[in-house]
């Protein structure tokens, strides 16, 4: 076990790399002047040649990047010269709003798209099946904004039950509830579709095993068989599942933060690209990036720790 986490531990940072480096160019290229931006149009060249110079944006490529990610290692992230405050700061709290709304979605859904799913499978082919994964494949088809912006006219405008945006809720539980409900329901909607659909296939694929059937040949009860033999091998797709969308919800917000006005990375990410702010935008998709890599590693941990195959196998 110890050596397969060395192993995945050291593809990890060897995708980090390569990831930080790409993140790097892709935002050096951008179109826009960071030097124009900050001093505005009526500006000279010779001045913005000259902050340019000072910003270091006329630097070779690669002598810019490792410049960068050591400054980034040493967590001296600079300071962004658009807003005119400290980078890290910045965008760690920014991460930790998101953090915060992502936490909520998942601690919802999880539960309720996992049990949706067995039951889905212990239903294989009957009424409670079909709705279940219809009502999955539904969800998922719609987009965010729409969903985002049906809450708000209903919830909000008309009921008049929740804020039209939200904000940091405090350590309150009504305030978590309210502030946060109505921006997770369309996160929901599209985890519910995918989560339950794996929970379904893997829920069928257990119950079709060997394994199964010899603990059914038994005499096991039913529930036993299930809880025992079932669902700790249907759910490691799920896990793997479900790690993949942390990142993509603490990354992929950018439409629900900017209809509720929630004061998260996925908005900051937005408006840094827009202003061609550099020194905000590469910091916070390189950490965006390392949410996934963390939360794909964790993944791998878990799914090695339940099925002792994977770990064997490498």
């Amino acid at each position: 076990m110890g050596r397969y986490i060395l192993k995945r531990l050291g593809l990890s940072l060897i995708t980090l790399v390569i990831v930080s480096f790409t993140v790097f160019a892709a935002a050096e290229v951008l179109p826009g002047d960071v030097a124009r931006t900050v001093l505005g149009p009526y500006a000279s060249q010779q001045q913005v040649d000259q902050l340019n110079h000072k910003l270091g944006t006329d630097q070779p490529l690669v002598k810019r990047y490792l410049t960068w990610a050591g400054d980034f290692v040493k967590g001296d992230w600079g300071t962004s010269p658009i807003l005119n405050v400290p980078v890290r700061p910045l965008v760690l709290d920014r991460l930790k709003n998101s953090l915060i709304l992502a936490g909520f979605a998942l601690l919802l859904i999880v539960p309720i798209s996992v049990l949706l799913g067995v039951l889905a499978a212990l239903n294989y082919g009957g009424a409670a099946d079909r709705i279940i994964t219809i009502t999955g494949l539904s969800f998922v088809a719609l987009p965010e904004f729409v969903v985002g912006t049906f809450v708000i006219v209903v919830f909000a405008v008309q009921l008049g039950w929740f804020p039209t945006s939200s904000s940091v809720p405090d350590a309150n539980p009504v305030d978590i509830f309210k502030q946060l409900l109505l921006p997770s329901i369309p996160l929901m909607f599209v985890l519910f579709g995918y989560i339950s659909r794996m929970a379904r296939v893997g829920t069928v694929e257990s119950l079709r095993s060997n394994y199964t059937r010899t603990a059914v040949l038994k005499g096991l009860p039913r529930r036993q068989v299930v809880g025992r033999h079932v669902l700790r091998n249907s759910l490691l797709p799920t896990i793997t599942v479900v790690s993949v969308q942390v990142g993509y919800l603490v990354g992929g917000l950018v439409v629900v933060e900017t209809l509720f006005s929630y004061p998260g990375i996925g908005q900051l990410i937005l408006n840094a690209a827009v202003s061609h702010d550099l020194p905000v935008l590469e910091p916070a998709v390189l950490m965006i990036a390392i949410i996934y890599l963390v939360a794909n590693f964790v993944a791998d941990v878990l799914v090695a720790v339940l099925n002792p195959r994977v770990r064997l196998a490498t």
